[in-house]
């Protein structure tokens, strides 16, 4: 059983987030929030750490505007940022969180990052996930 599964649930409950998906003896999430532009948000309680994790689009790995857009936005992203999977094709929005002092204003801000980051710069993300 993973100690922290339940202070999380919690944490998520208060948050009035839907829990689509979860799973105690893995640790593991499933959030969706489509208000928040949450999608299969995926939240892996894993000792030491909470790790967030949501796919956001595939990119061409050539588009080297793209991926420079990426790491400029990382800059300025307060909790998480844009990462790449081992493919270096899909584009995921990842954090990750110390588990055994986790508080709830922290896991709150680090999901409002996500969904903050997605309002703020929806337009470029859709063109992002179409260019060629």
């Amino acid at each position: 059983m993973n100690a922290y599964f339940e202070k999380i649930k919690n944490y998520l409950i208060d948050l009035n987030l839907n829990i689509t998906f979860e799973d105690e003896k893995d640790g593991v999430f499933i959030i969706n929030d489509e208000e928040q532009g949450l999608n299969n948000l995926v939240i892996g309680c894993a000792e030491p750490l909470v790790i967030l994790e949501q796919y956001l689009f595939d990119i061409n790995p050539k588009n080297m505007e793209g991926l420079k857009f990426l790491l400029e936005k990382n800059r300025e992203i307060v909790h998480g940022a844009f990462a790449l999977d081992e493919s270096g094709v899909k584009v995921l929005f990842r954090d990750t969180l110390q588990i055994e002092n986790l508080d709830f204003n922290e896991l709150e801000a680090s999901i409002n990052s996500l969904s903050l980051l997605l309002s703020e710069h929806y337009n470029e993300l859709i063109k992002l996930s179409h260019a060629e």
